[in-house]
């Protein structure tokens, strides 16, 4: 059991991110289920066993970034978990797609990410074993999507793929800056999973799905930082 611990989810109210919170409840940790619908979150916290609380939180407002940190201060005074899972996807053909659609969700998937850890940094520096995950996707990585043998090439487009590609970027630069520290950031890819994002088209479950962040968000102190990785192991940038 993690007695005490404190893990934010965000965009938890349903998908991949209900079944980290749920996961990592079940872990013993007390679970903020991060939502920009305070009802839906309501919805989703009572539907996880365990600690769990609705946490209202729209990575894309500065306010609300702000609003949930200082909550997070107030109410549990520690953050030892932060899993950036929010994310939304546009795709079609790279020369077709509008770029308000591509700074949509450059918006939520990039720089949502980045606002919350900057936000939440000072917590989690503060707890005895900060831990940081990203939720990424193997169409983020260059590696991949250049292989001819790769099913998915193409799909990513020019906006869901590249974003995931940022944060690829994103998830090292903290992990740089924060090497001598006892914070860990690393990216996880959960799979090709059904879920809205992709109208449940993907084969793996969400519970599937979230083993990989949850692994991640429970790291010992020998684990790594900086690694982009699934269940099989590290995958390639």
């Amino acid at each position: 059991m993690h007695e005490n611990k404190v893990a934010l989810v965000t965009g938890a109210n349903k998908g991949i991110g209900l079944a980290i919170a749920s996961a990592l409840a079940a872990s013993g940790l007390t679970v903020l289920v991060g939502a920009r619908d305070a009802t839906r979150g309501e919805a989703a916290a009572h539907r996880i066993a365990g600690d769990a609380r609705a946490w209202l939180l729209d990575v894309t407002r500065p306010d609300s970034i702000a609003a949930a940190f200082s909550r997070v201060q107030r109410e549990l005074g520690r953050l030892d978990v932060l899993v950036n899972n929010a994310g939304i996807a546009r795709f079609g053909a790279p020369s077709a797609t509008s770029l308000d659609d591509v700074r949509a969700v450059f918006e939520t998937n990039v720089f949502g990410v980045i606002a919350v850890t900057q936000a939440m940094l000072p917590l989690l520096r503060a707890a005895p074993a900060g831990r940081i995950v990203n939720v990424s996707t193997r169409l983020g990585s260059l590696t991949a999507i250049t292989d001819p043998a790769f099913p998915m090439r193409g799909i990513g487009g020019v906006a869901y793929g590249p974003s995931k590609s940022a944060l690829n970027a994103v998830t090292v630069a903290f992990a740089q800056e924060l090497a001598d520290t006892n914070v860990k950031i690393n990216a996880a890819c959960p799979g090709h999973t059904a879920t809205d994002l992709n109208g449940h088209s993907g084969p793996r479950t969400t519970g599937e799905a979230a083993r990989e962040p949850v692994r991640l968000a429970l790291l010992g102190d020998d684990g790594p930082t900086g690694t982009f990785s699934n269940e099989a192991g590290t995958v390639p940038w």
